[in-house]
């Protein structure tokens, strides 16, 4: 199936929509450089509504996903091609078939139901899974419906593809925990930027791997397996080869997450299904079982390319580990740093993966970008701020810039002690005692706190300007810690240079 693999070409698009009787007819490709900002909601006037959608995490993962009928729905929204889109972006890896091209825009056609697979391997969602959930919400911008699939079943099996060994075992407990966390993360990112109710649902494939016996699985999915066509899959032959080799258990997984497309494809309408480049052979497995079991054509898969930094590496992970998408365990402000410590030669690229802003607009900052008057990092504070809004929703961008204006030095927000003690979770902190602090000056402060490794150091940090106390520039070497310094009574905030911060909590 590799290589029935096809790449989109793009072509002339024409799109209709009726609005006051006016017809506009567009054949150009540059209309769709502004098909977000004209067509499509932009991220900030998304207005979130309440639904089931983004409940709380003790609710159930499993909904029902509603199959509506074709109705009045806009002509125009039908009508956009997302899979243009997807590759203007940069979003588009390959095709199963490039009659998704058509089917995704023609206005005889219902809207397309497609579905991304979350396996619940930790309690929390993480950058690597970012592309998915915005893929799935350039679909939901169209006017298709998508299924988040929280991978209760296929977790326990766990997906080799990528990996070198094979994944450690999860109790059901640990299982149960992720998956609900997992549903969680993917219902509040996709209702707060959901443009209609009802679009987005989460289902759990536990619920129909539970009770199917080992061997009813053999007899209605087994047989139609090949095991030349199974070993020929890039995810397999590499493991089989090397040296760990490969259980039984995970040669199976391509056929356990083939049968979920049969399952949604027959049950639920979905007939798309989307992934990583490294999803290939497990989404051709799908849409293999559905033409073998239920004979049906008209399921299609999509994959995107990872997320890659320009040098080949993965984006995704900071010297503290993983990038995750809960504010829980990684909060806004360091999620917002995250992106706004991006080089130069990746902006441009992430700014059009994993932001809805108009290319014409990415492009006007690329042109901003090679002028002598920019200002360095205005295209890395957009990134930051669109992907942080997009995450973690208007409450955790606002969350995000408060704490970076207060960590930055020089800076005139006034801080009190409940403003640093929220920073004490995103920078280093310790706790001195009051009589210890009070008259310590503030170069030997900064070595027994851990914050320089010496006198020698602060001194000539302090020199050049680089140091200091509660965001205001230390001056003077004599500089001692007085007790108007100690904020609130509480606490004290010291810098070295821009980005070293250290809290002392003062007992």
């Amino acid at each position: 199936m590799a290589a029935a693999a096809s790449r989109t070409v793009f072509h002339g698009c024409h799109c209709f929509f009726h609005n006051q009787r006016l017809l506009l007819s567009l054949s150009s490709p540059s209309f769709l450089t502004n098909l977000p900002t004209l067509l499509l909601p932009h991220t900030r006037r998304l207005r979130p509504f309440s639904s089931s959608s983004s409940s709380s995490s003790s609710s159930s993962v499993n909904e029902t996903l509603p199959i509506h009928e074709p109705g009045k729905e806009s002509l125009l929204r039908r009508r956009i091609n997302v899979v243009e889109i997807l590759e203007q972006r940069g979003l588009l890896e390959s095709l199963t078939s490039d009659n998704l091209k058509s089917a995704c825009s023609d206005p005889n056609l219902p809207p397309l139901r497609v579905y991304c697979g979350f396996d619940p391997t930790a309690e929390s969602l993480h950058l690597g899974n970012l592309l998915g959930i915005v893929v799935l919400s350039w679909f939901l911008r169209c006017g298709h419906k998508a299924v988040a699939l929280v991978g209760g079943a296929t977790g326990r099996v766990g997906d080799p593809s990528g990996k070198s060994l094979e994944r450690p075992e999860l109790d059901a407990l640990t299982l149960e925990k992720n998956a609900a966390g997992i549903a969680y993360t993917v219902r509040r990112i996709l209702g707060q930027n959901a443009t209609e109710e009802g679009s987005f649902v989460v289902l759990d494939n536990y619920d129909w791997w539970k009770d199917f016996r080992l061997l009813d699985f053999l007899k209605q999915v087994g047989r139609y397996a090949r095991v030349g066509t199974m070993l020929s899959k890039e995810s397999v032959r590499r493991r089989v080869e090397s040296e760990q080799g490969m259980s039984f258990t995970e040669f199976t997984y391509q056929l356990l997450q083939g049968y979920d497309f049969v399952y949604l494809f027959e049950k639920e309408g979905v007939n798309v299904q989307i992934g990583g480049s490294d999803q290939w052979g497990n989404i051709t497995a799908g849409t293999d079982l559905i033409r073998k079991i239920l004979q049906a054509d008209g399921a299609y898969g999509l994959t995107f390319p990872l997320l890659l930094k320009s040098d080949g590496t993965k984006f995704g992970k900071s010297e503290e580990g993983a990038i995750w998408l809960s504010p829980s365990l990684l909060s806004p402000y360091k999620f917002y740093q995250h992106f706004f410590s991006v080089p130069d030669a990746d902006v441009s690229r992430f700014l059009k993966t994993l932001t809805f802003l108009s290319l014409e607009e990415i492009a006007e900052l690329e042109r901003e970008m090679k002028r002598p008057d920019y200002v360095p990092n205005t295209a890395q504070k957009r990134l930051a701020e669109e992907v942080t809004l997009f995450v973690h929703g208007e409450e955790g961008l606002q969350e995000a810039l408060k704490a970076t204006e207060a960590l930055r030095p020089g800076a005139e927000t006034r801080l009190d002690w409940e403003t640093i003690e929220r920073l004490a979770g995103d920078v280093p902190s310790c706790s001195m005692p009051y009589h210890e602090v009070l008259d310590l000056s503030l170069v030997d402060l900064s070595v027994s706190t851990g914050l320089l490794d010496t006198k020698s150091a602060a001194r000539r940090l302090l020199k050049q300007g680089g140091l200091y106390l509660n965001n205001s520039r230390v001056d003077s070497e004599g500089k001692k810690v007085e007790a108007e310094d100690i904020v609130d009574g509480k606490i004290l905030l010291l810098s070295a240079g821009k980005k070293n911060k250290l809290v002392v909590r003062i007992s």
